[in-house]
């Protein structure tokens, strides 16, 4: 009986670890899908700004989000038209 009364506080703070733990992995697993879900809407966002002021192919803009354990990084790449179709029409 004294063995059950020393193991129970072990349960519950394993029980608390574990519940924290997949907190954690649940916090990480939305937020990484979150990201994904921003390279669609970064593309959008930017292809409108720079359709404003030149004619741009949708298919012209490309990003990549570089994901590093201290920092990540964005890279925007546009295809510049030349310079008879740079105004926006």
């Amino acid at each position: 009986m004294f063995r059950f009364l020393r193991q129970q506080p072990r349960r519950s703070d394993s029980a608390k670890a574990a519940k924290e733990r997949l907190q954690i992995l649940l916090a990480h697993d939305r937020s990484d899908r979150a990201r994904d879900d921003l390279l669609p809407l970064l593309q959008r966002d930017i292809l409108e700004v720079v359709k404003r002021h030149m004619r741009v192919d949708s298919d012209a803009v490309e990003i990549k989000l570089q994901r590093g354990d201290d920092m990540s990084s964005l890279e925007i790449n546009i295809e510049v038209p030349d310079a008879q179709s740079r105004q926006a029409g």
